[in-house]
């Protein structure tokens, strides 16, 4: 039965991520055509702000408990964060580690296209087994097999243009129940606990080849394994990896404030947004031009960030352009 509690936070962040987006990034999209690294900075910090409400709503009203394990992160630090998956709600449970360590406002999810519609993790573990199976690997229990080309790539052009520090390799493990799907939080089944594991590798114990880095990325889901089972076979703690909780470069009292100021935000936008389109026609006419210039940019080009990632090429490509021009 859908739960007051799954319906709330399911329309909560669908509201504050469509006016969010239309009223509090919208006003900025001139900007990306001038300068798209001023809009980047703008944005990265906007979109942080309703990043926030998931981890104060999950945390405050839903009760649940985050525990976190492991290397410490350095705030700031540019890195590759790896981690394995339990469930499709994996990525949104991400943020309430990420948010005590000042990197939500940083984040970036690479995700294959086809991955959008995977429908959990059993039905994924069939195919990892496949997979392990035709290649001659071992068949796991508690992790997917990684597919390792994405991970290489993105490291190999990070350490090109010498914009990596670090890779985070976080394992995440549910101690008690373990909603699998959106649907799962639309009937109200949020998880109690969810524990993190953090290991940070400097870039410089990275490997240099590609076929490196694969073994370097199976090795690490090895280990993944071996953690999981002693996790849910064990005290269903990771307190028997010796590292113990890793204290948070924000206090609890600085999150607990966050995350109380989030939910009053949010909670006040959405309807205040709503109450200005029905009271002003300027308002009216500014939400419907900007909601159809975001469909246009999403059909015509694949979605505003394509459209970015032009502007960004086209800018940084000027100044080689004029050295040429004056050859």
């Amino acid at each position: 039965m859908v739960s007051w509690k799954g319906i709330y936070f399911i329309l909560t962040l669908f509201c504050g991520s469509f006016f969010g987006s239309i009223f509090m990034l919208g006003p900025f999209l001139p900007l990306m055509f001038v300068s798209p690294s001023c809009y980047r900075w703008i944005n990265n910090r906007l979109v942080a702000t309703w990043l926030t409400l998931p981890v104060a709503l999950l945390e405050t009203m839903f009760g649940v408990k985050v525990i976190i394990t492991g290397d410490a992160f350095v705030p700031g630090e540019r890195s590759v964060i790896i981690m394995n998956h339990r469930t499709r709600m994996d990525w949104l449970f991400l943020w309430n580690c990420l948010m005590r360590y000042s990197y939500l406002r940083l984040e970036k999810i690479c995700l294959k296209a086809s991955l959008k519609s995977v429908p959990g993790f059993e039905n994924s573990k069939a195919r990892s087994n496949d997979f392990a199976e035709k290649n001659g690997l071992q068949k796991y229990e508690y992790v997917l097999h990684p597919r390792t080309t994405g991970f290489t790539f993105v490291v190999d052009r990070l350490r090109e243009g010498k914009n990596l520090d670090a890779v985070h390799d976080i394992t995440v493990a549910y101690p008690h129940n373990m909603p699998q799907t959106e649907k799962h939080l639309l009937l109200g089944d949020f998880p109690k606990e969810i524990h993190f594991h953090v290991r940070r590798y400097p870039v410089d114990t990275l490997p240099e080849s590609r076929e490196g880095l694969q073994l370097w990325c199976h090795k690490r889901w090895e280990e993944k394994e071996e953690r999981l089972r002693s996790f849910y076979e064990g005290e269903k703690n990771f307190h028997f990896t010796g590292q113990t909780v890793i204290p948070p470069c924000k206090s609890e009292l600085r999150v607990l404030v966050l995350k109380v100021l989030s939910i009053l935000y949010w909670t006040l936008f959405s309807p205040a947004m709503c109450l200005l389109i029905y009271l002003y026609s300027l308002v009216r006419w500014y939400f419907i031009i900007t909601v159809v210039i975001f469909v246009l940019l999403e059909r015509i080009f694949g979605g505003l960030e394509i459209v970015e990632l032009a502007c960004y090429r086209f800018f940084h490509k000027q100044p080689h352009l004029n050295v040429k021009k004056n050859e």
